[in-house]
């Protein structure tokens, strides 16, 4: 069994957690915030109708985007709140609870590989580190040969861009283009954020 997320830690040491992170994106919502970036990168980079793999869905305000654009979408979360909450704001994806660490879409009858895999919200640095190569190698393996992983986080959570440079390429994905926002701002060595476009090798 791999090692229980620093998220699922978070919610087990405060159970309104997820609470809170739900009301804080449909607060932003309702405001009339920008909440749609990571999703109109990907939209960018796919056909219309594109398989997508939401990893790390939360409650869905990527995968919901990308649904009303037309795509078929997978959201896969660990916590089961975040998961209803995106099935009662976004329906129409096929969400799932479900740790990436132990990601195995195929077991679940899902067989076909995905278009793009997206990883928005600093999923990556919510991981348990000794998971963090092995949900990589997992969300490579869902990927078709053709398609592109889409991985952002924000640096000072102790994660180094290095360090997951290292951890991609030993999950067989190297950079096709790197970023420093979604906004597609180039990535420079003093960027504070990655958005990191990879391809399977």
């Amino acid at each position: 069994m791999a090692e229980q997320s620093i998220w699922m830690r978070k919610v087990a040491a405060d159970p309104e957690h997820s609470t809170w992170f739900i009301e804080r994106f449909r607060s932003m919502a309702r405001a009339g915030e920008d909440i749609a970036g990571e999703a109109r990168l990907v939209d960018a980079m796919v056909p219309r109708r594109a398989r997508i793999l939401d990893a790390g869905c939360g409650a869905g305000r990527v995968g919901g985007v990308l649904a009303r654009a037309g795509h078929d979408v997978v959201g896969v979360d660990v916590d089961p709140a975040l998961i209803e909450a995106a099935e009662q704001d976004h329906p129409g994806p096929l969400w799932m609870v479900g740790d990436l660490a132990e990601l195995d879409l195929p077991a679940r009858g899902i067989a076909t590989p995905f278009d793009a895999v997206v990883c928005a919200g600093n999923v990556m640095t919510f991981l348990a580190p000794s998971t963090r190569r092995e949900v990589l190698r997992r969300l490579r393996a869902h990927l078709a040969p053709d398609g592109r992983a889409v991985i952002g986080f924000g640096a000072g959570r102790d994660y180094e861009f290095g360090e997951f440079f290292a951890d991609a390429a030993a999950a067989a994905l190297e950079p096709d283009l790197l970023l420093s926002t979604w906004d597609l701002r180039p990535f420079r060595d003093d960027s504070g954020f990655l958005v990191a476009i990879l391809r399977p090798v």
